[in-house]
């Protein structure tokens, strides 16, 4: 058994706006553990990279606040603790690659510094020893000519590479923890497969416990070991990859599986091109979601108490241990 590093627990985030209080977050739930790669799935808005920030109680503030929870860290709620314990947490126990490096990046200064300076902040390095230590991660992340490319400047470098810089920056202190908020975005799929073989081999060297969020159900077949899918910030389904892609249980992960377009599937016998399927409708506004299942309006199989309960997660014994989907229908099957 793998040793439990992280266990997050009714975690629920609001914002305060004009319309009144968006609840951005609603009771999420999973453990992470030492060495496996756990893979957040959903749409844009499902509160992915709100989970993320919520973690490192990054949450903006005002307008947004984390309501209730726990984020349990190697046993230390972190939601409990001093802001300034909470700096010795970020970039040096849990470590996040951001979504957009260029943005992410201060763009006035060398990449060797905004390196050195995790170093020098959490390992207590010196100005020489964390630009020799700059150099040798930037070597690590696969960087040509690292002694040079320590000097130079965000702008100076491809896209590809920044997120490199990033992933280097992430490392640098050896995190338990690598939040990796869609690495691939923006990248072509050559650089794409050399970012995760960097994480996979990163992660066997190092044994760190990576939270990959994405919407490419493509990058969670190839790194994830198990999975969490997200809808209107819930948790609708979690299980192991081969349970949640073999064996969708819920809805709305079926409708992301199927929309995956697959070499030659989308061409019709006469040759003529066929249109890939989609998921009906639209995400539903944050402040009409109501009591029931948030879903329900865009789901082909919903039914009656679909609109006046939200289904809790169930378990599903018969799909293996540890898969569970918030749907009705399967309550309907154990009946």
């Amino acid at each position: 058994m793998t040793t439990e590093l992280l266990r997050v627990e009714n975690l629920r985030v609001e914002f305060a706006t004009r319309r009144g209080r968006a609840q951005v977050l609603n009771g999420v739930n999973f453990d992470m553990r030492a060495g496996q790669t756990l893979c957040v799935v959903g749409e844009s808005g499902c509160g992915k990279s709100m989970t993320a920030l919520a973690l490192l109680r990054l949450v903006p503030s005002p307008p947004g606040r984390i309501s209730d929870g726990q984020v349990r860290f190697q046993g230390e709620d972190l939601l409990k603790v001093s802001e300034a314990r909470m700096r010795e947490v970020r970039g040096n126990r849990i470590s996040m690659i951001f979504q957009e490096p260029m943005t992410s990046l201060n763009p006035v200064l060398p990449v060797g510094e905004q390196i050195g300076e995790t170093l020098r902040l959490h390992a207590g390095l010196n100005a020489a020893q964390a630009r020799e230590r700059a150099v040798e991660m930037l070597k690590q992340v696969g960087i040509p000519a690292p002694e040079r490319r320590v000097d130079e400047y965000p702008h100076q470098l491809s896209g590809g590479m920044r997120q490199r810089v990033m992933i280097a920056m992430a490392l640098a202190c050896r995190p338990d923890i690598l939040i990796a908020d869609e690495p691939t975005t923006a990248l072509d799929v050559t650089v794409q497969a050399q970012i995760f073989d960097l994480l996979r081999e990163l992660q066997r060297d190092k044994g760190t416990a990576i939270l990959l969020i994405t919407h490419d159900m493509g990058a969670v077949a190839e790194m994830a070991d198990r999975v969490i899918v997200m809808y209107a910030g819930r948790v609708v389904e979690q299980g192991t990859t081969e349970q949640v892609l073999a064996t969708p249980a819920h809805p709305y992960t079926r409708g992301l599986i199927e929309c995956l377009p697959e070499l030659g599937a989308s061409l019709h016998e006469s040759g003529e091109r066929q249109p890939l399927p989609e998921i009906a409708g639209m995400v539903p506004s944050l402040w009409e979601l109501g009591q029931g299942c948030a879903f329900r309006e865009r789901c082909p199989q919903a039914i009656a108490r679909c609109a006046a309960e939200q289904p809790p997660l169930i378990d599903l014994p018969s799909q293996g241990e540890a898969h569970r989907a918030a749907c009705w229908l399967h309550e309907l099957e154990r009946k």
